[in-house]
């Protein structure tokens, strides 16, 4: 079992608390800084890659390059922030001590992955950023305003996480244990997948001899409209398009116009659509009568 913790005894409070970074790629470079430009301890770094750990510590004034375990004894607070697939053998291959924590920034990785150093009595738990990390720099500025998802098994790791949050800026969302995947999931069909939604809207535009260049100039502010509405009036309301105004005709006409292009983009459509029929039919758009006849013609 889990030692008492003193994560937040430090006079200082949060500002005491000493951090360290274990692994050095572009989510721990952002979030490295980002936490030393809000005047937290940044002290140690560690990196399979030694170029990765010597741009984390440079910009900062005290943070020093180390070897992991050295990382590890010299800091309370620990962020593994190497690939995903290599957090649990990272934790396992370390010797922790009761009274700091250890916490991972991956959305979808368990937080039971590093059930080593909470057998050795150290605090474990999550904080990933729900931000793309394609250049540090970039990162480290927009960070400020996004949600960070935190978990934690004892409140005093979790106060000290919500700190962080609260010192950069953010958002705070608790994740309950065991949610990890769910949580992942949503991300997806917010990100990822609107790009799968754009895949198939060019790819009918190219049938014309348009470019995906002049589709998406095109497309572009169809979605930033959307996404605008549904800040406004929430998912269902803020939802455009023929089934939210109930007109069968025009659906009758993408299904006929999509069917030459194939089964699987027909089978696309339908399924998507069909989605959105209760939706409508949630905002008030349709009554369910209306609701009925576009299922049975997207079942067709």
């Amino acid at each position: 079992m889990n030692s008492p913790h003193t994560l937040l005894t430090w006079p200082g409070g949060v500002a005491d608390v000493r951090i360290g970074f274990i692994g050095a790629g572009r989510l721990g470079q952002a979030l490295a800084w980002s936490l030393a430009r809000a005047g937290l301890k940044v002290v140690a770094v560690s990196s399979m890659l030694e170029e990765h750990a010597r741009a984390l510590a440079e910009p900062l004034e005290a943070c020093v390059c180390m070897e992991p375990q050295s990382v590890v004894d010299a800091c309370d607070l620990v962020f593994v922030t190497t690939p995903d697939s290599v957090i649990g053998a990272t934790c396992d291959s370390l010797t922790w001590h009761p009274g700091q924590a250890v916490v991972h920034c991956s959305g979808v990785t368990d937080v039971g992955v590093l059930t080593h150093a909470l057998a050795q009595g150290a605090s474990i738990g999550g904080f990933h950023p729900m931000q793309t990390f394609g250049d540090p720099h970039a990162a480290a500025q927009s960070l400020p305003g996004c949600t960070i998802t935190v978990e934690a098994g004892h409140a005093e790791l979790m106060q000290l996480l919500l700190a962080l949050v609260e010192r950069l800026h953010c958002v705070p969302n608790r994740l309950p244990a065991g949610m990890r995947g769910r949580y992942h999931a949503a991300a997806g069909y917010t990100s990822q997948f609107i790009n799968a939604l754009f895949d198939q809207a060019v790819r009918l535009w190219q049938t014309w001899g348009a470019t995906e260049e002049e589709a998406l100039r095109a497309l572009l502010p169809l979605a930033q409209g959307t996404l605008s509405a549904i800040q406004t009036a929430g998912v269902a309301r803020g939802m455009p398009g023929p089934v939210s105004r109930g007109d069968l005709s025009s659906i009758e006409k993408h299904l006929s116009a999509i069917k030459p292009m194939g089964p699987e983009m027909l089978d696309f459509y339908r399924t998507l659509c069909a989605v959105t029929v209760p939706l409508a039919r949630q905002a008030g758009g349709i009554d369910e009568a209306q609701a009925q006849k576009f299922i049975d013609l997207l079942k067709a």
